[in-house]
């Protein structure tokens, strides 16, 4: 009997079970059905406004000096002696001395022409006073007509005449080759590279040196075409403001320049337009400021145009395509197109396709479709105004 009832008992159990089941699932109260709650996209919004954006177009180049010349001598014959500056980075004032040509030959080239003009002197005073005693001599005879020039050796004295101003230009260049001898600085610079030195014979047209300027160098700037539409060119008469930096170590360094020209033609292998800027005495130290190099490489910021009446966007803002996602008062979006003027870093200035007020989304959704509703986070951000650039000197 026990035996029996352990075996029937977990039956028992589980039909009771069953059972309660079905009657708690027949008696129960109905549950309600509910449609799925919609989750709406959350977006940031910029309300836009119109402003003035500065505009800086950025380019980059090499230094190089404004005046740069080869050193030629004008007279042969070997150098003798060279200046202290007259080595490669050797810094020289104008008229200085950079190398002397032996000056023997030339010396007595001044001595002989010398002797030559007082020769010619002594003659021509003998010609003047031979003529002065045949006009004498004329007159005693008492001759009636008039005498020819040759009688009163006009032409023998004009001849003279002519022999002492030869002369004299001789000495006068005799004296020049003399002081060609020293051959000096034209302008105040440095050498860039020497090619001469003590005991080389050098002739004229020989290069004995190339110099260059101390007083401005200049940088060749490249443009596209879309820079040159945002930039007045030095042609009209505008010179605007340039700004170089060159990292030095971790010290970031600024020269300021201004635009002085442009090429005559475009580049043919980058089709683009190089503008030439200026920097006036960069190659002077000023307190922790180093001094420019010839073939440093720089970076340049160019003051351009600035847009009046522009929209100034934050670049997560404009989407492939260059539209905007704007929301209209009842929070639904429209996908427009905006007329992109110009991309800088983080920003993208618009000129058209939007209107003061508007509110726009900052977050990307490229996928939202035209009317579709969006649930707005937080207050809309103001337009951020670009901050205006710094007065650069000239």
């Amino acid at each position: 009997m026990n035996h029996l009832l352990r075996i029937a008992l977990p039956f028992v159990v589980l039909a009771a079970g069953i059972a309660i089941g079905v009657l708690l699932m027949a008696t129960g109260p109905e549950v309600e059905r509910r449609p799925p709650a919609q989750m709406l996209p959350v977006v940031e919004t910029l309300i836009v406004e119109p402003q003035t954006f500065p505009v800086v177009i950025r380019s980059q180049g090499t230094v190089a000096p404004r005046t740069q010349s080869s050193l030629i001598p004008e007279v042969a014959g070997r150098i003798v002696a060279v200046g202290d500056s007259f080595r490669n980075g050797g810094a020289f004032k104008s008229g200085e001395v950079l190398f002397r040509i032996a000056a023997v030959d030339y010396e007595n080239a001044v001595v002989i022409a010398r002797a030559d003009l007082a020769r010619a002197q002594l003659a021509l005073a003998q010609e003047k006073a031979q003529a002065q005693h045949a006009l004498e001599d004329w007159q005693k005879l008492g001759r009636q007509e008039a005498p020819t020039d040759l009688t009163l050796h006009k032409p023998q004295v004009a001849a003279a005449e002519a022999e002492v101003a030869a002369a004299e230009a001789r000495l006068r260049q005799a004296q020049i080759n003399l002081a060609r001898t020293e051959v000096r600085a034209p302008y105040a610079g440095r050498v860039l590279e020497k090619k001469v030195d003590v005991g080389q014979y050098v002739a004229p047209g020989t290069v004995s040196a190339t110099l260059y300027a101390l007083d401005a160098a200049e940088v060749r700037l490249p443009l596209t075409d879309r820079q040159r539409a945002l930039l007045r060119l030095p042609e009209t008469g505008h010179q605007a403001p340039v700004s170089f930096t060159h990292r030095v170590g971790g010290t970031v360094h600024r020269w300021q320049g201004r635009l002085v020209r442009s090429d005559g033609a475009i580049d043919t292998a980058s089709q683009q337009l190089f503008v030439v800027a200026q920097i006036d005495r960069p190659f002077a130290r000023h307190g922790a400021m180093p001094a420019l190099t010839i073939g440093q490489f720089v970076e340049a910021e160019i003051q351009g145009e600035s847009l009046e009446n522009v929209f100034v966007l934050p670049r997560p803002a404009v989407e492939v395509g260059d539209t905007v996602l704007v929301i209209d008062a009842q929070k639904h979006i429209q996908r427009r197109p905006v007329q992109v003027v110009l991309r800088r870093g983080e920003q993208v200035v618009v000129s058209g396709g939007l209107q003061a007020g508007e509110r726009i989304s900052l977050t990307p959704m490229p996928f939202a479709r035209d009317g579709s509703a969006v649930d707005i986070v937080g207050e809309p951000k103001p337009n951020r105004e670009y901050p205006p650039l710094p007065v650069l000197e000239h």
